[in-house]
């Protein structure tokens, strides 16, 4: 079996290298937040035979790596890294009749990895391996067809059937590591209507970056009570799991529906409305508008989103927090834990950000949000509440009474005559979590969110312009933390190095 997993680690990568050398010019390029953008695909074709003949290949070579520095270490935390190089060979079919298909394989192969029992210590480098698949088969590689759907275009439209990137208000790929972020299930993207685009999905399961198999949307454990073979993103509602479903006498599998129109019908003006529901469990409304004023030289550029969060029966077999201690199925499901209706989750967000452009070489933003004291948000998929606005690298601050206030600059080295095809971009933010909600675990106070920290988080893209599509990126983020209830200071240094070739 490891043999056949390296055999297609070296077929895609043989592949990688013929397509490098038959053309220079990528046929893909990365924005700073990965996702990928088409600047080659095929087109409608008069055939069943030219559709697959005509098609378009894609590949992509990436290493990541990844080193987590603990200021104090403890039983249950750990420094810890990882390293992953894979590859992905994605083929698009022509168009006959608008019918066509997309096919997207992954693998990310680990030589070097932590021992076994020191992968559950893994933070952010969990992405490249699936420790449900480590624990239980031993084995430290992922290959995974993580697209596979039939697409019909029609009317500026696009019907999608199968498994595929969604990319919404809280519905990501996320592709930042190995393998991005997908879901099966049905979708409809439409730019029909004049400066109107429109995305419709029904999503049935979700295959979170480290994983191999699909899952279900929100449910977090399984039957058997493995953590990490269903819902186990690092956003997800652990008191909506598989046995407080079962104990409630709620349905364990769970359907995701989106509804999102963005819109620039209006000068300068950019609006999006989105409806986000769990049947049965949640469903979310976000409104959001960004206006660009010109000032001289300058272009001001003011946004704001309002999220509210309804309870839709989820609220009665989790409860109000995250860590779903307060379920009335958990052992401290007694206690208020500080939210003002434990068993709800009716909550609501406010985030506000000012830009600052102009033709210099740099940029500013100023960041604001501000989550309701009611229930925290759930969002497990990769899609962040509080992104764009004040999430600083691997930040989760959307939890119940949390306020932060974010400095963004971005600066073009090549744009300034200094460094052609380098940007760089730092974030620095202050995080006030709310510390009067904890639960009394045989006693001791457990906090139910994070202490109050600053965090600066620097990022740096290369591009290396002698081999497009060619491109070398770090990231660092130092945490400074207050200390816990137990004295334990959770301050952290976190450090990763990315390469990507597209061709």
């Amino acid at each position: 079996m490891k043999t056949i997993k390296l055999s297609l680690a070296a077929l895609m990568a043989g592949g990688a290298f013929m397509g490098a050398a038959a053309d220079e010019k990528p046929k893909r390029t990365l924005k700073p937040n990965r996702m990928l953008v088409y600047n080659t695909l095929p087109s409608e074709v008069d055939s069943l035979k030219d559709m697959l003949t005509q098609g378009e290949f894609y590949g992509r070579l990436r290493l990541n790596t990844f080193k987590w520095d603990w200021k104090e270490e403890t039983r249950a935390t750990k420094d810890n890294w990882s390293a992953g190089m894979g590859a992905s060979l994605t083929y698009k079919s022509a168009y006959f009749h608008g019918v066509g298909f997309t096919i997207d394989g992954y693998t990310s192969q680990n030589p070097w990895h932590m021992d076994k029992e020191d992968i559950k210590f893994l933070k952010a480098g969990k992405d490249v391996l699936s420790r449900y698949n480590v624990y239980n088969d031993g084995d430290y590689h992922m290959n995974v067809l993580a697209q596979l759907y039939l697409e019909y275009k029609f009317a500026k439209s696009s019907f999608k059937f199968g498994r595929q990137k969604f990319e919404s208000f809280l519905t990501k790929s996320n592709d930042t590591k190995m393998i991005p972020n997908t879901f099966e299930g049905y979708t409809l993207t439409s730019k029909y209507f004049d400066k109107t685009t429109i995305k419709l999905a029904y999503l049935t399961k979700q295959k979170l970056r480290d994983h191999t198999r699909f899952h279900d949307v929100v449910t977090f454990k399984n039957a058997d009570g493995e953590s990490w073979a269903n819902n186990d993103d690092a956003g997800v509602h652990r008191g909506l799991r598989y046995d407080y479903f079962e104990a409630a006498g709620e349905d364990v599998d769970h359907d995701l529906m989106i509804v999102e129109v963005r819109n620039k019908s209006i000068p300068n003006l950019k609006v999006m409305l989105n409806y986000t529901a769990v049947p049965d469990v949640l469903y979310d409304l976000t409104a959001e508008a960004h206006y660009t004023f010109k000032a001289g030289d300058f272009k001001i550029v003011p946004g704001m989103r309002y999220m509210a969060q309804f309870d839709d029966g989820g609220g009665k077999v989790g409860d109000a927090a995250l860590k779903g201690l307060l379920s009335p199925y958990a052992a401290t499901g007694t206690q208020e834990g500080g939210y003002s209706d434990p068993h709800s989750l009716d909550g609501w967000l406010f985030a506000a950000r000012i830009d600052l452009k102009s033709s210099a070489p740099w940029k500013l933003r100023l960041g604001y949000s501000h989550i309701g004291d009611e229930a925290d948000i759930v969002a497990p998929w990769r899609g962040f509440p509080t992104g764009g606005f004040t999430r600083a690298m691997g930040q989760y601050n959307w939890t119940a009474n949390t306020d932060t206030w974010m400095l963004r600059g971005d600066y073009d080295f090549g744009k300034a005559g200094l460094v052609d095809g380098l940007k760089a971009m730092f974030r620095f933010a202050v995080q006030d979590y709310d510390q009067d909600k904890y639960v009394l675990v045989d006693g001791k106070k457990v906090a139910l969110q994070f202490t109050d920290r600053n965090v600066l988080h620097l990022d740096a893209i290369y591009k290396i312009k002698a081999l497009p599509g060619l491109e070398a990126r770090v990231r660092m983020a130092f945490v400074d933390a207050d200390e816990r209830f137990d004295g334990i200071d959770p301050s952290y240094n976190e450090y990763r190095f990315e390469m990507n070739y597209l061709f």
